[in-house]
């Protein structure tokens, strides 16, 4: 693994701190940040940012900025980018739906919980570059019943003015 370039970590809170903390993960910062895959995070790779993915990154943020629905445009466009930019590296771009370890191929899919950390993570990355500003990264939310075994995790992004919740499953 390439060295990753030093830079202090983001900011957290306590319930963003114990997405990373439950797997014995690195918090992101404004350089890098690690993707989680293979369910539950048991796979992982660092994601440095090159100078060429920030501007492209930017550019996306940039060209919708008038209002709170274009700059949620703008942040699905970036998990686009992000879903392509992974997909090619570690194989999740032939990732099944709905799969679980049934499928016998989780070394190619995320579940949920990799979702929920992934985004979170590119949410602060873009948070920390000033490019959200009608939004702000919120507290993940969880649902399903963990005794039948279908709880599920999903990351959000409220308006600011509003408070509306967005992003429920990216």
């Amino acid at each position: 693994m390439a060295a990753v370039p030093a830079a202090a970590t983001i900011k957290l809170w306590p319930a963003i701190e114990q997405l990373y903390s439950s797997v014995e993960m690195e918090a992101p910062s404004a350089t890098h940040m690690t993707v989680c895959y293979g369910f539950v995070c048991r796979l992982r790779l660092t994601l440095v940012f090159t100078e060429a993915e920030r501007t492209t990154i930017t550019n996306l943020m940039n060209k919708r900025r008038a209002s709170a629905a274009e700059e949620r445009k703008a942040i699905q466009q970036v998990f686009v980018w992000f879903d392509h930019r992974v997909g090619r590296e570690v194989g999740t771009d032939k990732r099944v739906a709905n799969a679980d370890v049934r499928s016998f191929d989780a070394n190619h899919n995320f579940d949920c919980w990799d979702t929920t950390r992934n985004a979170a993570s590119l949410l602060l990355v873009l948070q920390e570059w000033n490019l959200l500003r009608h939004h702000r990264v919120s507290d993940p939310r969880y649902r399903g019943n963990l005794l039948v075994g279908q709880p599920t995790a999903f990351g959000q992004v409220p308006d600011v003015m509003t408070l509306e919740k967005w992003l429920d499953e990216i």
